[in-house]
């Protein structure tokens, strides 16, 4: 069963002048923010099909959610802006089944499709922006690890929040420019990202490499009642990850947030998500941490058992 929404939620449109500008960043860029590229091999990332019928709300008779596009593993160079093109990619198994800057794991799911915390831990961050994945919530989910998931219609939780596994935290959407510009084309999809140690990781696994989900490369919804284990912020390392951002305005903002697990997370979304506004990105916690399941996948049971990659 999934949730009724309007046009506006769904597709993250309000408010209108805002989302124009943030649009506007995307296909001209700024400063410190290069344009989007895109091209014909940019095609080659939809599946109509399976967009129409999830635009209508069906889902698979075995409840496999589909994974339309995964983690690319040689993305292009982040100085040369973001790009949905397909010249170098190559997803866990080796195939291309992602595009150039895809740094995470699209679930094709019907709009309203309650999505829930993969692991125990704060939000730390709701936003949105247009031109960098519409609606997202962020997930502190201790030692390293913290997921987002984007595209959303509409938070079911706030910042400062703890959750637990299994936890709902949204309801999907297909907010951001990706479906207004390709609608109804692109499939509705909730892109999750995995950051360890501040970098976005694959939760799946290459050969010789641990998983970050719970199965293994076949991730099930779980829930348990274990507790956050929240990370532990370096106020210095914090502090200079700040200094080294390169727009005046964005560097104040950044400094201006009076709690250090905030400030941490918006440091973390910047660079993500911002990556040449920055002259270095140091790390933002003492130690590393090693890769390690965690992750269960983030929908409820009732309406997903597994996965299937397309």
């Amino acid at each position: 069963m999934h949730a009724r929404l309007s046009v506006f939620e769904t597709l993250g449109l309000d408010p209108l002048p805002l989302r124009a500008r943030e649009a506007w960043l995307a296909l001209r860029g700024d400063a410190s923010v290069p344009p989007t590229r895109f091209g014909v091999s940019s095609l080659g990332i939809f599946h109509p099909l399976l967009s129409v019928k999830t635009w209508l709300g069906h889902t698979r008779e075995d409840r496999r959610v589909p994974i339309s596009t995964l983690f690319n593993r040689t993305p292009t160079p982040i100085e040369a802006g973001w790009s949905v093109r397909k010249t170098q990619v190559k997803d866990f198994r080796g195939g291309t089944s992602s595009y150039d800057s895809h740094n995470g794991t699209d679930f094709a799911v019907p709009v309203g499709t309650v999505v829930t915390a993969a692991a125990a831990g704060k939000v730390l961050r709701i936003s949105s922006e247009y031109n960098r994945g519409g609606l997202k919530v962020f997930v502190d989910h201790g030692r390293g690890l913290v997921t987002t998931s984007n595209h959303l219609a509409r938070a079911l939780v706030k910042v400062g929040d703890l959750v637990r596994q299994g936890d709902p935290v949204a309801l999907s959407g297909y907010s951001g420019l990706d479906a207004l510009v390709s609608f109804p084309w692109s499939v509705p999809h909730v892109h999750f990202n995995t950051w360890l140690n501040g970098a976005p990781v694959d939760p799946f696994a290459a050969e010789g490499e641990a998983a970050l989900w719970l199965d293994g490369n076949a991730p099930t919804p779980a829930v348990s009642s274990a507790p956050p284990n929240l990370t532990a912020w370096d106020p210095a390392r914090v502090d200079q990850a700040i200094a080294a951002c390169r727009d005046e305005a964005v560097r104040a903002e950044l400094a201006a947030e009076p709690e250090l697990d905030r400030r941490a997370m918006n440091v973390l979304f910047t660079r993500n998500y911002y990556p040449t506004r920055f002259s270095s990105r140091p790390a933002l916690e003492a130690a590393g941490f090693p890769r390690e399941p965690r992750l269960a996948l983030p929908f409820r049971r009732e309406d997903f058992v597994g996965v299937v990659i397309l």
